[in-house]
């Protein structure tokens, strides 16, 4: 099971901006990452940072996006390993 959600830390407790359905009295492994405050924009240069290794693709992405996004056959036949 993964969550994302947004927490305010009051110098003692992490609080959820909204309800979270988890069970009590149990431990949970949590990663945290500062997020700008409402209305401070980041440029895209940070954005696109913030985003490297989130998305797991196969090796050959960035040759057939189309089959990957839109079902078309494999351009290329698949390379034994």
């Amino acid at each position: 099971m993964t969550k994302t959600l947004t927490v305010i830390f009051d110098g003692h407790v992490l609080r959820p901006d909204s309800f979270v359905d988890l069970e009590p009295n149990r431990r949970y492994l949590i990663t945290i990452q500062a997020v700008a405050p409402a209305g401070e924009a980041e440029d895209a240069w940070q954005l696109l940072e913030n985003l490297v290794g989130t998305l797991s693709a196969p090796p050959d992405w960035s040759v057939e996006h189309d089959h990957y996004l839109y079902g078309t056959p494999k351009r290329l036949p698949d390379k034994p390993a």
